[in-house]
């Protein structure tokens, strides 16, 4: 006689199915990293500790659909993950911290060396930090002597197209941080890193009050969706 209490057959054909599932993609990923699995699939391994029960596999193709890559599924603001049927407060959590590591493993290779010797460590650690922001943000790295990082900071916080930056304010952060130079960073939530005629003026302004002080302005990039410009790299500073 069936036990009017156990779970119905296809319920646990379908979590033995998870299951095998899951170690499957488990001994996919520990033979072969990361190459061995599509984006859909990593999200999914991201999201087995987070839902323990659920078949993650809908969930992940859902965010690639919704963002469109696996680096703007992470980057995703919090509201909008949890539109994504599946998704709590925790694997919410569980993508925004393997962001959050990205972000941390690329700072922590600047702050082991000087930033203008490892130009490429410095765009890579924007990039992965700002490129999908959907609102501006000006960020001031403030440098030693020696070119060594001091301090990193967003300063403001604007809108999808603007940010309000005080030239006197940054110059003030500079000299409580005793910093000799500066690297000005914002980013275009349109995608396109273009710089604009008030990214021109705004960046002199900030160069003119800050060169009698003896604090140099080495650049001001600007991050895009995949790409970045260089105010010094055109030219126009």
């Amino acid at each position: 006689m069936k036990d009017p209490d156990s779970p119905p057959a296809e319920k646990v054909s379908a979590a033995a199915d998870n299951k095998g599932h899951r170690q499957r993609l488990r001994e996919r990923f520990r033979k072969s990293g990361e190459e061995g699995l599509a984006d859909y699939e990593l999200l999914e391994f991201l999201l087995f500790s987070a839902l323990p029960r659920r078949d993650t596999k809908p969930i992940a193709k859902a965010l690639l659909h919704r963002f469109g890559s696996f680096s703007a599924a992470l980057a995703a603001p919090r509201a909008r993950l949890k539109e994504i049927d599946g998704l709590s407060d925790v694997s919410v959590d569980a993508l925004k911290a393997v962001h959050a590591a990205i972000a941390r493993y690329h700072r922590a290779e600047l702050n082991e060396r000087q930033l203008l010797d490892s130009w490429s460590k410095v765009i890579n650690y924007l990039q992965a930090s700002m490129e999908l922001c959907t609102v501006e943000q000006f960020r001031i790295l403030f440098l030693d002597r020696k070119n060594g990082l001091i301090a990193d900071e967003i300063q403001q916080t604007g809108t999808v197209d603007h940010t309000p930056v005080y030239p006197r304010e940054v110059i003030r952060r500079a000299l409580e941080h005793s910093a000799t130079a500066l690297i000005l960073v914002h980013n275009h939530p349109s995608g396109d890193p273009t710089p604009s005629r008030a990214d021109i003026q705004m960046t002199k302004k900030i160069i003119d009050v800050a060169a009698p002080l003896g604090i140099e302005v080495h650049d001001h990039v600007i991050i895009g969706l995949r790409s970045n410009v260089s105010l010094r790299g055109l030219q126009l500073i």
